[in-house]
């Protein structure tokens, strides 16, 4: 998602006591945040260019992330031995997000969401050709039947295949390879860290998208752009304290509330009227990452 959700950070545990009911508040939150966020970008991509949107976004959400860590951290938290590692992360994502925020442009809210949810599945399947992870027949089985699910939201007929599918999957292809291409980065960098340099490279990327399109938006999108990377920002970090406040077992299935929310609001605003297709698909892809979000649980 917008991003989703769009990171992945690691859980440092510490001799402290678990808050999970709190810590399901927070997923909870960062899902409405995570999804407001995605339909304003959905909102104002029909009206302004895509590298705008995104560029406005990233900035705003990077000036949040300063105010809630730095005061803390100070500028040690750009102390890292892995720079080119954060700099390829934050490029992927960049496109990881240009490709959702396009999908959103061209197909249903709730539609793009739940295809993205397939990230976890690709991060699986990465792991397993690239890394040589050991994936047994179960997981295979999981693997299959979550991408089934993803070609039922995506209706591949003749006649009704939807372009913006294409952009949502190469979305969640894009960031679970990344995920698990540099999922060693969580050995040694901190959630400040991972969370300040994305801000960074996001931001610098899609400056760069500027020269090709930009219209001065009025006062009222100028403001909703704002407002977009706020929320965006908040549910990084409301995102963040769920898992450092609660184990990852415990919170991440909260975070699928995130379709929910999507559905909802592409009904209020879109009149987007789920179909049969939408929501036998996305239960199984939700009921595939559940299961994988299980099975590594118990390992």
């Amino acid at each position: 998602m917008s991003g989703s959700a769009g990171v992945e950070q690691p859980v440092v545990r510490t001799a402290r006591r678990d808050n999970t009911p709190l810590g399901i508040f927070y997923m909870l939150g960062a899902t409405v945040a995570f999804s407001a966020s995605s339909a304003i970008s959905k909102w104002q991509v029909a009206s302004y260019p895509i590298g705008e949107v995104l560029f406005i976004r990233t900035l705003t959400s990077l000036f949040v992330c300063s105010l809630l860590i730095l005061p803390a951290t100070g500028l040690a938290v750009f102390h890292t031995r892995r720079l080119r590692d954060h700099v390829f992360r934050g490029v992927s994502q960049a496109t990881s997000q240009a490709f959702i925020v396009i999908a959103f442009s061209l197909m249903p809210l709730a539609g793009a969401v739940a295809i993205n949810f397939s990230a976890p599945l690709f991060a699986t399947l990465v792991s397993a050709l690239v890394l040589k992870e050991r994936v047994g027949a179960v997981r295979w089985g999981a693997l299959i039947t979550g991408f089934i699910g993803v070609l039922i939201v995506a209706a591949p007929g003749a006649d009704s295949f939807q372009i913006g599918a294409v952009f949502a999957l190469a979305n969640a292809v894009m960031y679970g390879s990344v995920t698990a291409a540099v999922r060693g980065m969580t050995a040694t960098e901190s959630a400040d860290t991972l969370t300040m340099y994305q801000m960074v490279v996001l931001t610098l990327a899609f400056s760069l998208l500027l020269p090709f399109g930009f219209t001065m938006p009025n006062g009222i999108d100028g403001t909703l752009m704002v407002t977009n990377g706020a929320t965006n920002a908040l549910g990084q970090y409301w995102w963040t304290r769920a898992l450092h406040l609660a184990p990852a077992s415990a919170v991440t299935p909260f975070y699928y509330f995130s379709l929910v929310w999507a559905t909802a609001i592409g009904f209020a605003v879109w009149g987007d009227v789920p179909t049969i297709g939408l929501v036998v698909g996305s239960t199984i892809v939700v009921g595939s990452g559940l299961f994988l979000l299980w099975r590594e649980s118990r390992r």
